[in-house]
């Protein structure tokens, strides 16, 4: 039998990229719209290494909403994939009511399927939520045909991923407002801007971690003195600090700047009580490798930063990226051959001198580093044109390969 053309899925794939915040969110002052208590910077990594493709079908035969996450079905009735679900359908029918009533109309009413997986390991510090929520906030907008501001409703689904709604560096402004209008991303400088910049992340877990986001930072606010003393007193300063760094692309004060706002943060997080410790050992191991070796040539190279997690991430410029994963490959021996321990971007090989080795000085701590991505920042979500990159079938299911 010929397949009812009104039967047959609409279906649009989209890849949105990972962000890492280097003025860092922690705390919100309305957890139903999501609504900071300070406002945050971050880069998007580029999508060649970490990222999340989404599809979405729609058609007049689904029965109901769907969702499939890294090839396992899951609750669709989540209130934040309700709320992304909710507002994209809103802004759908307000734009063929206000614009152009002889819009297609009939799509809007029928049932989604959505199909989701990541590149990387989820939920293991790696800001895995930011991109899947940013995902599938462009691709529902593609699919019911949405355009204008959409870091709002992509911030509803998980804060941080209003900020993987674009490339480059981009900025989170916290708002003032009750309702959570003015809470929006902006893009500071495009992906090109600074070229040299390069982003190592240094996983040394995979694991999901022990406390979540989303508790941790409820705890935080109502526990902390210094997350309350963060976010009125030291991060509005940083933050036109940080822009300024990024602005004039000046590596010392950009790296120092992200370095101690992450520890800031990890200080709120052992001030909230009961204390939430997200860094390993291993973590602190790598802490104490980039300031030796920062120290060693008198001068800031390397930059670290940790979100909710034990992966370090690396900023540096491209000109040191060899030597560096060298140094970390010499004080993290890994379990593995060199082509499967670092990912991503090509990294040229460099010899590590005597002199380097003492310099740093620390006992070296086998295996600590399970592998490094070697990436840059990228820009923010696009559509995928190629109907054989669909994770759905013309059915409006995974494909098998899943």
């Amino acid at each position: 039998m010929p397949v009812n053309n009104m039967d047959k899925p609409k279906i649009v794939t989209c890849t949105a990229p990972v962000n890492i915040a280097v003025i860092k969110y922690w705390g919100k002052r309305n957890e139903d719209l999501i609504l900071p208590i300070n406002s945050s910077l971050s880069v998007t990594l580029h999508q060649d290494q970490l990222k999340t493709t989404t599809t979405v079908a729609t058609s007049r035969s689904f029965p109901e909403d769907r969702i499939w996450l890294n090839g396992k079905e899951e609750d669709i009735t989540h209130p934040r994939l309700q709320s992304c679900l909710r507002e994209i359908r809103r802004l759908a029918r307000k734009r063929r009511n206000d614009e152009d009533p002889s819009l297609d109309s009939t799509g809007l009413s029928h049932k989604v399927h959505i199909c989701s997986i990541n590149n990387f390991p989820t939920a293991a510090g790696l800001a895995s939520s930011a991109a899947g929520f940013a995902c599938l906030v462009y691709t529902l907008a593609r699919v019911f045909g949405v355009e204008g501001e959409l870091s709002g409703i992509a911030r509803q689904g998980s804060g941080s991923a209003c900020r993987s709604m674009y490339g480059g560096f981009v900025q989170w402004i916290m708002g003032d407002k009750d309702d959570g209008k003015d809470s929006v991303a902006q893009q500071v400088e495009p992906e090109t801007h600074w070229p040299e910049l390069r982003i190592l992340v240094l996983v040394a877990s995979a694991e999901r971690k022990p406390v979540g986001s989303t508790s941790g930072m409820q705890t935080s606010v109502q526990t902390s003195c210094l997350l309350k003393h963060r976010a009125q007193s030291v991060v509005p300063e940083r933050m036109v600090e940080m822009t300024d760094a990024v602005r004039r692309k000046d590596f010392p004060a950009f790296a120092e700047l992200t370095m101690k706002d992450s520890n800031q943060f990890h200080a709120t997080c052992l001030d909230t009580y009961p204390p939430i410790f997200y860094l390993s050992s291993v973590s602190q191991q790598v802490i104490s490798l980039v300031h030796r070796y920062n120290r060693h040539y008198g001068e800031t190279r390397v930059a670290y930063t940790f979100d909710a997690g034990p992966n370090a991430v690396i900023f540096t410029l491209e000109q040191h990226v060899p030597e560096f994963v060298r140094v970390v490959q010499h004080f993290f021996p890994p379990d593995t051959h060199t082509e499967d321990f670092i990912q991503g971007l090509p990294v040229g090989r460099a010899a590590l001198s005597e002199e380097l080795r003492r310099g740093v000085g620390l006992e070296p701590m086998p295996k600590g580093i399970n592998y490094i991505i070697s990436t840059k920042a990228g820009p923010g979500p696009c559509v995928v044109e190629d109907p054989t990159q669909h994770l759905l079938s013309s059915d409006g299911l995974p494909k098998k390969t899943m």
